[in-house]
């Protein structure tokens, strides 16, 4: 079985070897708009990239505001602090996830709080979260605040994420959210070019955030982005991530303690370039989820394929083996016959650092992570 798995891999990247779990491909003007940027000599955060990158982010998304940043750790950094998350007080997240989620709730100097996915979705279950909230807090009616009555900390945010590029009921989360008075701030990170019942990911809450590591489904080098409807928050998302410069020709007063986190205009020109191929990527790589699927139909694999309600970009396409020790026996025998295949994370519930973290039952989290393989899922290019 693992020897046909592999040779279908090699037969859909036959140019590639290794075959990478997911690389950059360069198809359009990156090199000429890296030239034209450093001819400008606006490598830094101020130039046209920046702009053009931020609208270009915005009218694809449907978002109102679109404001980049250095990558999207940061982002959701930013977006949380301007949700009103306050040292000490408390974040609902997922175990399933990158650790760049729980450390960005970290920065903040709040605390994580684990809440169980859903096995379809591989992102936060509405039910799980509503049910932990019913059983673990009450309502403040004074301050408009929901507390942890074991910790009596405030709850300030949800951050759900669309796991692998797969949207999560985001309508149900926000649902939730919304009778406990609690922003919904979503990593977007995976899921550029994901829909969920007709609308981007990352447009549902109160802000949403992307990202363009070297391994996303477009890249930047590295940056990230906050999406948000909420023109009072993305000005300032703007400004504390200029290091609260008051615009000016010349002199440099800043008004409070910020960041320097915006988006270098080099790195822009190549995101302007990558979105100009958005809707090609997108389209290749869900040509390659479908022949995935149809090859695993007639095996006993579950290939993880969207819900009825989603459009996913399939950043990294997904397999669940029966158990534990086939995934690792697979796993071993892919990467010695150069085909990068990895596990889902280890759960952010079993890093020492967020160890001592609230959760609630975690199940299917668990499941994930003893099954999950991730394959290949690079933009197929002749050739290349």
């Amino acid at each position: 079985m693992f020897e046909e798995i592999i040779e279908f891999i090699k037969s859909l990247y036959p140019n590639q070897n290794p075959v990478p779990l997911h690389a950059p491909v360069f198809l359009g003007k990156e090199k000429e708009y890296l030239l034209d940027c450093i001819d400008s000599t606006y490598v830094s955060y101020v130039g046209k990239y920046v702009n053009r990158f931020e609208k270009m982010t915005a009218e694809y998304t449907d978002a109102k505001y679109a404001i980049a940043v250095v990558n999207g750790t940061v982002a959701l950094q930013i977006a949380l602090q301007l949700a009103g998350v306050k040292y000490g007080e408390e974040v609902i997240t997922q175990p399933l996830t990158f650790v760049a989620t729980p450390n960005a709730i970290s920065h903040c100097g709040a605390k994580p709080v684990f809440i169980d996915v859903d096995l379809d979705t591989l992102g936060m279950s509405p039910e799980k979260l509503e049910d932990w909230l019913k059983k673990n807090t009450k309502y403040n009616q004074s301050t408009k605040r929901t507390i942890n009555q074991s910790t009596n900390h405030s709850v300030s945010a949800i951050v759900p994420m669309h796991t692998f590029g797969f949207p999560c009921r985001i309508d149900g989360i926000v649902e939730v959210a919304n009778k406990y008075n609690i922003p919904v701030i979503e990593d977007a990170a995976e899921s550029l070019g994901s829909f969920y019942k007709g609308k981007h990911t990352g447009n549902f809450g109160l802000a949403g955030i992307l990202s363009y590591n070297g391994n996303k489904t477009i890249t930047t080098g590295g940056g990230g982005m906050i999406i948000t409807d909420d023109e009072q928050l993305a000005v300032k998302a703007k400004h504390i991530t200029t290091t609260a410069k008051i615009p000016h020709p010349y002199e440099f007063v800043h008004d409070e303690v910020a960041y320097n986190y915006r988006m270098p205009n080099i790195n822009a020109a190549i995101g302007v370039s990558q979105m100009e191929n958005i809707d090609l990527i997108i389209n290749n790589k869900r040509e390659t989820a479908l022949l995935y699927k149809e090859f695993f139909s007639n095996r006993d694999i579950e290939f993880i394929f969207e819900n009825q309600y989603s459009k996913a970009n399939y950043w990294l396409n997904s397999i669940l083996l029966k158990d534990y020790s086939l995934r690792n026996k697979f796993l071993i025998f892919a990467n010695s016959n150069n085909v990068q295949c990895r596990p889902a994370w280890v759960l952010m519930t079993k890093l020492k650092m967020f160890s001592d973290c609230i959760k609630g039952d975690i199940f299917n989290a668990l499941q994930l992570e003893e099954r999950l393989i991730n394959l290949p899922s690079s933009l197929r290019v002749p050739n290349h």
